[in-house]
């Protein structure tokens, strides 16, 4: 149930919306001279633009957007379920070279949009660091189990770590949507260090939205310092290399 303070609030937003352009307004819904009961008249007045039947939910915004129920433009050419961008999405990637185990759903939420009104672009990085995170811990399966999971993810032993980053924007994404983010490893000649490439998929939008390139660092937390990780992981590495289409 709604209290009064937010009836008030939210009703006044609406009135203020509709300023823009004419619109017939009840009387108990005005606001000269309108009371806390009159505004929760308008809101059980079926009538009332302030109405919201039981059961339902208000906006998640004064631009309220779009449910799935009501494809938006950019879904119109998929009449698809939200399943099935998914599953494009993932086919897509997949067919990029980028490794399925990699693969991160990074939902969109109303707060990570800026005063431009898409996401900022300070959120992708938050972004890519969760799905490497989801890569490394893929990685740390194939060369030990969930032990050495554990450990890489803790600092202990020869793990990775992070020498720097940078990020291509090539759309802007705004609320709802969902971003498949996905990694693949590029190999140098270098056995110390190596390129790690990140892409992000919007469902909405069923294209790239921005791509990026990291470089990793093996890292002796032991002994704090580089190193070479050893055959094993390299071997490793050089073969995700090649099915990610980097250089061997």
């Amino acid at each position: 149930m709604f209290s009064s303070k937010r009836l008030g609030a939210l009703a006044n937003a609406r009135v203020l919306l509709r300023s823009r352009r004419p619109c017939s307004l009840p009387h108990s819904a005005s606001l000269s001279g309108s009371s806390i009961k009159s505004l929760r008249d308008a809101f059980r007045d079926p009538s009332s633009p302030f109405h919201i039947a039981p059961g339902q939910a208000g906006p998640e915004s004064p631009d309220s957007p779009l449910s799935l129920s009501d494809p938006t433009p950019s879904q119109s050419s998929h009449p698809t379920a939200v399943g099935s961008l998914a599953e494009n999405a993932r086919a897509k990637l997949i067919s990029m070279g980028y490794d399925e185990e990699s693969f991160w759903e990074q939902s969109i939420v109303w707060g990570h949009h800026d005063s431009f009104r898409h996401v900022n672009n300070a959120h992708y990085l938050r972004f890519i660091e969760s799905g490497r995170m989801v890569w490394l811990m893929a990685l740390g399966k194939v060369l030990g189990g969930e032990e050495r999971v554990k450990a890489m993810l803790a600092g202990q032993g020869v793990s990775l770590i992070l020498k720097s980053a940078n990020v291509n924007f090539r759309r802007p994404v705004t609320f709802p949507d969902t971003l498949l983010i996905g990694h693949k490893p590029i190999i140098s000649s270098s056995r110390t260090q190596f390129t790690l490439n990140a892409v992000l998929y919007s469902y909405a939008q069923q294209a790239v939205v921005a791509d990026s390139d990291s470089v990793l660092v093996w890292y002796d937390y032991d002994s704090l310092k580089k190193c070479d990780p050893g055959d094993d992981t390299w071997h490793v590495m050089k073969a995700a290399s090649r099915n990610g289409q980097g250089e061997s």
